[in-house]
């Protein structure tokens, strides 16, 4: 049965399922040994917090959201002091389907926090924390995502608290890592392209590949190309209408790229593989790889 998203943020605290099932892996090889020892108990106090943080405030009714958190430390200073890159990434399963899709991929290379061996987190929605907050708003990010394949906007509000958490990052002395760049990947940039008017008929495209689309793949083939089709057709006068690079779109493809190919390989009409090669220069071979296939 499918999933029908409402979204209700912040009823009264009561304990409920949580809505990540998160997995954390680090690697620290580029650290001396005393820091290695200062982090021996970084990765479970990871993963607990985002496994048993409640960051809607309302009752999960579904399956916990697969996703990872892959930390490669690259710095210490200090006592307390580290800078680490991240790989995020996340999961959903398809209707009729063993598979899951792959939801985001996402290369975070800027990530600096002070962190004392063993202190406890806490969930703080008000003040910016370096190594919470970084948690928290790709808890959001992955909830809001997730949310949105199942019903267009669902994700809005997630969306909403994740900028917020942009915002007073921004203002942090940590700014460096949230305010506005003219880069591949952009925090803040994500978030803002995600609630802007012109990337709400993406949204809803969005909502209908998955929905409307991967999800009937086990019974009507045809209604699952007609989504991809109307996504990337639509993406095509997006991108002509922005003029300008975006980091949600990229976002997108970096996730999506390859099970897009994967589908449009089982038909016969080869022809969006070249609106694709327009909409997506940065994989372009791939895209001539697949139409040539």
């Amino acid at each position: 049965m499918k999933k029908i998203i409402i979204v209700l943020l912040f009823l009264p605290a009561i304990i409920f399922s949580q809505e990540l099932d998160a997995t954390v892996t680090i690697n620290y090889e580029q650290l001396q040994t005393a820091y290695k020892e200062k982090l021996s108990g970084f990765r479970n106090q990871i993963e607990t917090y985002l496994n048993t943080t409640q960051f809607s405030g309302r009752p999960w009714e579904w399956q916990p959201i697969k996703c990872s958190f892959n930390i490669f430390f690259t710095s210490a200073s200090s006592e307390t002091q580290y800078s680490a890159q991240v790989v995020i990434s996340s999961q959903r399963p398809l209707e009729g389907l063993e598979q899951s899709s792959l939801m985001l991929s996402i290369m975070d290379n800027s990530w600096s926090f002070r962190y004392e061996k063993n202190q406890p987190l806490y969930f703080n929605q008000t003040d910016f924390d370096p190594l919470t907050s970084f948690l928290d708003f790709y808890a959001y990010l992955i909830i809001g995502w997730d949310s949105d394949s199942y019903d267009y906007s669902a994700g809005s509000d997630f969306y909403r608290e994740a900028l917020k958490i942009a915002v007073l990052g921004c203002n942090s002395q940590y700014s460096d890592a949230w305010i506005m760049k003219t880069t591949s990947y952009n925090k803040r940039a994500i978030i803002e392209e995600l609630l802007e008017a012109n990337f709400q008929q993406f949204r809803q495209d969005f909502t209908d590949y998955h929905f409307n689309g991967l999800d009937l793949f086990y019974q009507n083939k045809m209604k699952t190309f007609e989504s991809i089709k109307k996504l990337i057709v639509n993406l095509e006068a997006l991108r002509i209408k922005l003029n300008r690079r975006s980091v949600l779109l990229n976002v997108f493809f970096e996730a999506k790229a390859g099970e897009i190919i994967n589908y449009l390989k089982q038909f016969e009409d080869r022809s969006l593989f070249d609106v694709l090669k327009r909409v997506d220069p940065a994989r372009i071979s791939k895209y001539i790889e697949a139409s040539e296939g």
